[in-house]
């Protein structure tokens, strides 16, 4: 069968680094924290006290206030970045657009956690009378964002939530890439958001001893393969792609970004939370995208990694790349996002590939910020791309998520040509 080229034709990005792409992709190069003391709750009783937060989003610039309150964050985020990508491409004021050939798939590792916090625990502390919100489920369901979306611009294309934890937002995207491959769509809007520094989120993932207890210094928290790391730093917010079949592109004179060549997936059949101690789901996965986009490892140039800064996952995940890349490897620019964005959970997929679409397009890697210390764990000639983002032509990006319960998921992006 003769699959459909696949090209990326917009993005939006609602990041704590910063509410659109530029100010995201600035922060990344810039080498910026999105750390700090919590502000959505008072957590100075818990073990970790600080998050990379959303700054100064406001819903009421995309919903009036009615509408606005039958949303949870986690949605509201995923609109905001949506409209950003759907606006930028210009897609639904095309002459060729045909909302029945247009899609969104959006993935949420937890989706309304908010919202069932608050509903729950009023009902906890009430007098027994069930008094819950209509809107409860609909506010809390993770399937809901991409719902929102749909409505939003009347697209009636395939529409659905994925969920893989950490690679939710990796597996909407290769969802999108396959059905539009298949001709079942022109273009998907893809991605995930997600919205869990909350009480529940940051007293569940201490429990777990997953987050860096860094409290007197947040902005250095996630330090990804320094010797020192602790665990990772929760992050929130949302990413959003426009995927579009290339011909159809061509045709309305799109601006393509560049073009998504592979999606692989795999699962670690280990452990609920800890990686495969040799890496082996990770290897699997980096070897089922390179298959896909019928590349060799040396065509890569640069690996945004999964990275969260925890002490076993960073070690398994470069001996994965180990055992794929071999000697290239140490060719390779190597650089984990999470040191300043934070770990999106469900959304951390999607905003690491547009950090990897857009050092495609301009040719620069964003750094690993926060290496203090080397780990002999890690031979000395790996290209972490420490402190400072490089200059390197980069022709081809691949992009690393894994989830707790063992998905992997990884897509590649390569200049358009």
């Amino acid at each position: 069968m003769n699959l459909k080229r696949v090209v990326v034709t917009g993005l939006g990005a609602l990041t704590p680094l910063g509410n659109s792409v530029n100010d995201y992709w600035n922060g990344l190069i810039q080498g910026v924290s999105g750390a700090g003391l919590i502000t959505r709750f008072d957590a100075s009783k818990f073990k970790t006290q600080f998050a990379c937060e959303v700054k100064d989003f406001d819903p009421l610039t995309i919903l009036d206030r009615k509408e606005a309150r039958k949303l949870d964050l986690f949605s509201q985020f995923g609109l905001a970045s949506a409209i950003q990508a759907v606006e930028e491409s210009g897609i639904v004021t095309a002459k060729n657009f045909n909302p029945d050939r247009v899609g969104v798939i959006w993935g949420s590792g937890i989706g309304g956690l908010r919202t069932f916090i608050d509903e729950t625990s009023a009902y906890a502390t009430g007098d027994g009378t069930p008094r819950f919100n209509p809107f409860f489920i609909p506010k809390m369901i993770v399937d809901i964002a991409a719902g929102h979306i749909s409505m939003r611009y009347g697209l009636r294309g395939p529409n659905y939530a994925t969920v893989s934890a950490c690679a939710s937002s990796t597996n909407a995207i290769i969802d999108s890439l396959m059905l539009i491959r298949l001709g079942k769509a022109d273009v998907i809007v893809t991605g995930g958001s997600e919205a869990a520094v909350n009480e529940a989120g940051i007293g569940g993932f201490n429990a777990m001893h997953a987050l860096s207890e860094r409290n007197d210094s947040p902005k250095t928290a996630s330090r990804p393969f320094d010797k020192d790391r602790d665990g990772f730093v929760l992050g929130e917010g949302s990413g959003a792609i426009i995927l579009e079949e290339l011909e159809h592109a061509l045709a309305r004179g799109a601006t393509i970004y560049a073009e998504l060549v592979g999606g692989g997936m795999s699962a670690d059949a280990h452990h609920l939370t800890a990686p495969h101690p040799e890496g082996l789901g990770a290897l699997n996965v980096m070897k089922n995208v390179l298959d896909d986009a019928g590349m060799k490892p040396e065509e890569i140039d640069y690996i945004n990694v999964h990275g969260t800064s925890t002490p076993l996952g960073d070690i398994s995940e470069v001996k994965a790349i180990s055992g794929v890349f071999g000697d290239h490897a140490f060719n390779l620019n190597i650089s984990s996002t999470k040191s300043m964005t934070g770990h999106l959970l469900g959304a951390a997929g999607v905003i690491e590939a547009i950090a990897s679409v857009l050092a495609v397009k301009n040719d620069m890697v964003p750094p690993t910020i926060n290496h203090f210390t080397d780990d002999d764990s890690f031979d000395k000639r790996y290209n972490f791309t420490f402190n400072k983002a490089q200059q390197r032509t980069v022709n081809a990006a691949l992009s690393n998520t894994f989830g707790f319960g063992g998905h992997n998921a990884s897509v590649i992006f390569r200049k358009f040509k």
